[in-house]
């Protein structure tokens, strides 16, 4: 079995998932080859970057400029689409086409007529919509009536002059209703119920959870709490990538007020200017790549939030429990499907007084039961999934 994946980039948490399909098929006697638009590679996988830091920053300008993000860099999903005849797959595996790096245009125009099956593991909403990746928060159903007067054209992917939200929508539609076999993969049923009401909806959707890769994310003992003056305290740990607005960093702020003294929040992938601005008593940490510093500061933690405003599945939450740790969440995209009452609660989005009470009632949840609830997003047996998945879709394993 080949496949042929796409991504914006290797690394963050799409770039994982996508590095992680090409490892499992790799161990499994297969082929995989990752092609992205930016970044780096990752480690142990064939993956080829086919843009150029040139091609991504006159993509984004255009953007800004236009709203036309994903309608640029043609010659360069050219050279992706001769490679991947060249690598001549059984499977062509789409993650994020959003990121300044491909043109959709050239991309489906091919993908209709490839002669292969395409899955589409989409990792936010921005499939299916006219601009945004999320619009949730903003209560914003535009995108079920054809899109036009964007309240969120702001939001990433930003435009700074036009509004070409309609346009881009009807584009869309016309570009991915054209790809004859094409299979719809959400990380989370909340997101597969919005994709089955959009124009993607003709397709089969089916979920696949992300996953946690328990040998990385494990009860990971250290003297952090000792280290940073915790002691017997209670710490509250929160985790992001980046904390843009979404993620929630004003509530982990109104969230150590109401804990109090006999608690402490610590938030890590803070910005400098994030961290200087904290009140006294928080801990700021800045981005870390390291997994196992990650591990131990999941494991010190006694309950672990996640406040975040948009969200799909996130896997923080699943590297929180793989710890041991409980989780405490705004009810936010999928973030309740992670978790159940033995491991963790979730409250209404936006309510800081009852995130506090579930953070303090999570305290008492067991470690056990954490780890219990953990093995059931193991990221092997996700992987072992989309194996079945390409399997299927290639006439494998049929009766």
């Amino acid at each position: 079995m080949k496949v042929a994946q796409i991504n914006s980039v290797c690394s963050g948490s799409t770039g994982r998932v996508a590095a992680g399909i090409s490892r499992a098929l790799g161990e499994q006697g297969g082929g995989g080859l990752l092609l992205y638009g930016r970044g780096g590679p990752a480690d142990g996988i064939a993956c080829e970057r086919f843009g150029s830091a040139a091609s991504f920053y006159l993509h984004a300008a255009y953007a800004r400029l236009s709203d036309r993000q994903g309608f640029a860099s043609a010659r360069e999903t050219r050279r992706m689409i001769a490679r991947i005849e060249s690598f001549d797959p059984d499977v062509i595996q789409l993650h994020n086409l959003h990121g300044y790096y491909l043109d959709l245009k050239t991309l489906f125009s091919y993908l209709a007529n490839a002669g292969r099956p395409v899955v589409w593991t989409l990792h936010d909403c921005h499939a299916f919509t006219g601009h945004c990746a999320f619009f949730d928060a903003a209560g914003c159903e535009r995108w079920l009536t054809g899109c036009g007067h964007c309240p969120l054209r702001a939001a990433y992917p930003r435009s700074v002059l036009l509004d070409r939200s309609k346009r881009n929508l009807v584009e869309k539609k016309a570009l991915c209703s054209a790809v004859p076999d094409m299979t719809i993969v959400t990380p989370s049923d909340w997101l597969k119920n919005l994709a089955r009401r959009s124009f993607l909806g003709k397709y089969p959707i089916m979920t696949i959870h992300n996953g946690v890769d328990r040998n990385v994310f494990h009860p990971t003992e250290s003297d952090l709490k000792n280290r940073y003056g915790i002691g017997e305290k209670k710490l509250v740990l929160g985790v992001a990538n980046v904390w843009e607005p979404r993620k929630g960093l004003g509530e982990c702020i109104k969230l150590a007020e109401r804990l109090g003294p006999d608690v402490t929040v610590a938030l890590i992938g803070l910005s400098d200017k994030q961290r200087s601005g904290l009140p006294s008593g928080m801990i700021g940490l800045g981005r870390t790549a390291d997994a196992k510093e990650l591990a131990c500061w999941y494991t010190a933690a006694d309950a672990f939030v996640n406040p975040t405003f948009e969200d799909n599945f996130p896997t923080t939450q699943l590297e929180a429990l793989a710890c041991g740790t409980p989780v405490a969440a705004f009810d936010t995209g999928g973030c309740a499907e992670a978790l159940d009452e033995t491991c963790g609660a979730v409250v209404p989005r936006g309510d800081t007084d009852a995130l506090a009470g579930a953070v303090r009632r999570v305290f008492s949840l067991s470690r056990e039961d954490c780890l219990h609830r953990a093995a059931l997003f193991d990221q092997r047996d996700r992987y072992k999934e989309y194996a079945a998945l390409y399997g299927r879709l290639c006439g494998e394993g049929r009766a």
